[in-house]
């Protein structure tokens, strides 16, 4: 008598959201250990050559099926190039230009407000009483979270100016997710892999090209955030990212990215040290809460 594989299937797949969320907030980190030694386009322009590359050799190898139209091509770049190339673009130059990941992190962290907006005007997704409750209860958490981070980096005009690469990450991370979840939310992830990187390379590179020097320093600590971002950002969590846009509401997705500031506060208190408030702690309780109720 074989055994049944589905509940197995359905178990593991309840798993992908906390997994997304664990792996996703490991990119401020790797930012934080691979932008003293390369500028951001710089270093993003060689996390997706090498993507491109070890996904091309994949899809090839188990012959993955390529989408049949252009249109299909043309929705799966498009998509790319917001969620990947706008969106990491935006966060690496305002972390390089210094606004501290705490700050950009509550910027993007709109996110989930703005998709409900839009999910509901675009994709005709109902966003009840009880999400809307926990949308708002989740950014009071994360502000909550990276408060003290926001107050000790005040400093007028210089702050506007490094926020505006962050708000463009945020208009892009949430553009892209309904972009997706309307167009192409089912694709296989191999070949729409190396569609997305395609095109973003080739813009990011562009404009790397343009605006600097290029210049890489291979220390060990650089090798080592570019390894990390390749791998486990780009595609393990970018995976992970295509399946839950696939399966599930641009809410239910979109709300994902609240937890992603309270992880990376703890990963930071156990990699660096940095220290963790009463408010933030409590932040943290509420931002989970606040998910819980948008999830549901």
């Amino acid at each position: 008598m074989q055994s049944n594989p589905a509940p197995v299937r359905t178990s593991l797949a309840a798993l992908y959201p906390l997994l997304f969320v664990a792996l996703w907030s490991t990119g401020f980190i790797g930012a934080k250990y691979g932008l003293p030694d390369a500028e951001p386009l710089t270093f993003l322009s060689l996390r997706y050559g090498i993507v491109l590359v070890l996904m091309g050799v994949l899809a090839w190898a188990m012959r993955a099926p390529w989408p049949r139209t252009a249109r299909e091509w043309l929705h799966i770049g498009v998509s790319g190039v917001l969620v990947h190339g706008v969106y990491l673009g935006g966060v690496f130059i305002a972390i390089g230009h210094g606004l501290p990941a705490g700050v950009t992190a509550i910027v993007v962290g709109l996110q989930p407000v703005l998709t409900a907006l839009g999910a509901g005007l675009l994709l005709g997704e109902r966003v009840r009483a009880t999400q809307w409750t926990g949308l708002a209860l989740g950014f009071v958490g994360v502000a909550l979270v990276v408060a003290h981070k926001v107050a000790a980096s005040a400093n007028g005009g210089m702050v506007l100016t490094m926020l505006t690469p962050a708000l463009v990450a945020l208009l892009a991370i949430t553009t892209g997710t309904l972009y997706q979840k309307r167009f192409c939310p089912s694709f296989d992830l191999r070949t729409g892999s190396v569609i997305q990187f395609l095109p973003t390379l080739a813009l990011t590179g562009i404009a790397a090209m343009a605006t600097e020097t290029m210049v890489v320093h291979w220390t060990p600590s650089f090798a080592f955030a570019l390894g990390w971002l390749v791998l486990v950002l780009s595609l393990g969590a970018v995976t992970l990212l295509n399946v839950l846009i696939r399966n599930g509401s641009a809410v239910n997705v979109a709300s994902l990215f609240y937890l992603v500031p309270p992880s990376t506060a703890l990963i930071a208190w156990a990699i660096f040290g940095e220290t963790l408030t009463g408010l933030a702690l409590l932040g943290m309780v509420l931002t989970v809460l606040g998910v819980g109720l948008a999830r549901k």
